[in-house]
């Protein structure tokens, strides 16, 4: 079992930057993928970005270009560096880390863009 503890969320304004933290409470090294996902009010959790075990980058169209996630297998941590903010990027952002059939998920962390 796997314990993912997102952190790094809050207010900011719209132009801002925010970067999101995912720690882990074991080795992620075995992780296929580790991705971040966001749901905002009255609608479906959707993928953000996500980062495979070799460092192969996959994002949301709606982020390309402003949103980087990374991985440090060393600390067990994902992180999403998130530029440009725009109000229509509030959501809970939570953490995944999947593998074979194993699938985890983070609680969550609130990201709230004011125009």
């Amino acid at each position: 079992q796997v314990q993912l503890v997102e952190s790094g969320g809050g207010l900011v304004q719209a132009g801002g930057s925010l970067r999101l933290s995912c720690a882990a409470s074991g080795s992620i090294f075995s992780f296929n993928t580790m991705g971040w996902y966001r749901q905002a009010p009255g609608k479906q959790r959707e993928l953000v970005a996500t980062i495979t075990s070799g460092g192969s980058t996959n994002y949301a169209d709606s982020v390309k270009g402003r949103f980087t996630i990374s991985r440090d297998n060393a600390k067990n941590t994902v992180y999403l560096q998130m530029r440009s903010l725009k109000p229509e990027d509030t959501a809970v952002y939570y953490c995944n880390a999947f593998r074979l059939a194993e699938s985890y998920w983070g609680q969550g962390t609130q990201v709230t863009v004011s125009s």
